[in-house]
């Protein structure tokens, strides 16, 4: 055998390599006589069809074989001698031979990049900081309340927070439009579920009243054929409702899962709830940043193969939320291509990662995926349970090992970057800043 490796790119080799034809006609020669031991053919008992005969009927079949495994092995011994890292399949590209003895071809193949972490000192991360108080539990509980809001009729004209139930006909150029019209259509006033100006119309009504008025609706609107478009409605009100918070009392603490009903209880799950929700989205917004870090002090190409490979992968994914949402994905085409862009960072994240585990030894600990795994079952009924699940198989125990990995590369660039604490409202930190 005979080889020659070319660089095609800074991932892209090509290598040029010819195998004997006296060797494949041995390894032709071998697996027909294999074939012959068990092949099955009339007129002949199983393992006495002649040679010959086998050869004319299996002989394509054994040939192929052959080329294909003569052409694998060829590779795969100037892979392992040339101590290369292949990404993905070689594409085999037959070459014209120079010789009536041998069979040339070419594999050209990608190889993954050599992965240099850059200085960490020169990033800066903020790690967010937040206490977790009785404002922010009287605020979480009162959210709680909001959740649970009853609604009773109201001898009054309807206002913010009210849940109103119309009548409603819309009209574009004097013509009811599609979808324009309903009857004892219910909502709660400022809820966010119709346009505000619609909202703004019903205001003030009582219960029997009707209206009708001008709205356009906004250039951005959903429905591209009323996008921008001004209509006239006429409402009737059928019915006001007022909200009604429930008190905190014990009726209340039960509905939550306080069987014995003590407010204080509440309160202190609560806090224990909000303090764990607190400290996961500190986690995230810190491992993004840490994430942005990597990126921006190791730049490296990656194998167009493994982006190939992760970009399927998204697409199965968004495939199977869709089926679990009860949508037919054969009348949702979902394109890799779509991924690309997520799939190159999730690629580049990955081989840096590896490359700071592997130099750091930043690798999972069996009392760290312990802890984490006890963490996580926390919140559930019954705590014990969820570890059994994890430790009952190996494919769930990796996926908290590496969620520790990740963990660990986290606080070792924190360690190194520029980073500094810094406080963070509430609201901010769960997203409901206005």
């Amino acid at each position: 055998m005979q080889t020659n490796q070319e660089a095609k790119s800074a991932l892209e080799r090509r290598i040029d390599m010819s195998v004997a034809l006296a060797d494949i006609e041995t390894e032709v020669d071998a697996r027909l006589k294999r074939m012959a031991r068990t092949v099955k053919m009339a007129g002949f008992r199983p393992g006495k069809v002649p040679l010959k005969i086998v050869a004319q009927t299996h002989g394509p079949q054994a040939r192929s074989e052959a080329i294909g495994a003569a052409v694998e092995r060829a590779f795969g011994e100037q892979v392992r001698e040339q101590n290369l890292r292949v990404a993905g399949y070689p594409r085999i590209e037959p070459k014209e031979a120079s010789s009536a003895d041998v069979l040339e071809f070419s594999a050209v193949f990608e190889v993954y990049p050599d992965v240099v972490p850059g200085d960490f000192a020169s990033q800066k991360i903020e790690r967010p900081v937040l206490d977790v108080t009785d404002a922010e539990v009287d605020k979480t509980i009162d959210v709680l309340r909001k959740q649970r809001t009853s609604f009773v009729a109201a001898d009054r004209a309807a206002a913010e927070g009210d849940r109103v139930a119309i009548d409603f006909a819309g009209r574009k150029d004097g013509e009811l439009f599609e979808g324009g019209s309903g009857e004892d259509f219910p909502f709660v006033i400022g809820a966010g579920s119709m346009l505000k100006d619609f909202e703004d119309a019903v205001v003030g009504l009582k219960a029997g009243e009707s209206k009708t008025f001008d709205m356009t609706f906004p250039e951005d609107y959903h429905a591209k054929n009323l996008a921008g478009q001004a209509v006239q409605f006429e409402i009737t009100v059928k019915a006001v409702e007022a909200p009604v918070l429930p008190e905190i009392n014990s009726d209340f603490a039960r509905a939550l899962g306080v069987a014995d009903g003590d407010v204080a209880k509440l309160r202190e799950e609560v806090k224990t709830n909000l303090e764990r929700e607190v400290k996961r989205r500190i986690q995230a917004k810190v491992k993004e940043q840490v994430m942005e870090a990597l990126l921006a002090v190791t730049p490296i190409e990656v194998p167009k193969a493994l982006v190939q490979a992760e970009s399927n992968q998204l697409a199965d994914n968004a495939r199977r939320d869709l089926e679990m949402r009860g949508l037919k994905t054969k009348d949702i085409p979902v394109e890799a291509s779509w991924f690309a862009d997520q799939a190159e960072r999730r690629v580049k994240l990955g081989l840096i990662m590896a490359e700071l585990v592997k130099t750091n030894e930043l690798h999972a600990k069996p009392e760290q995926v312990r802890a984490l795994i006890e963490e996580m079952a926390q919140s559930y009924e019954d705590p014990s349970e969820l570890v059994r699940w994890y430790y009952a198989q190996p494919d769930r125990l990796a996926q908290a090992e590496s969620v520790v990995i990740e963990d660990n590369v986290v606080a070792w660039v924190c360690e190194k970057a520029d980073t500094s604490d810094k406080s963070i409202a509430f609201d901010e930190l769960m997203g409901n800043a206005a």
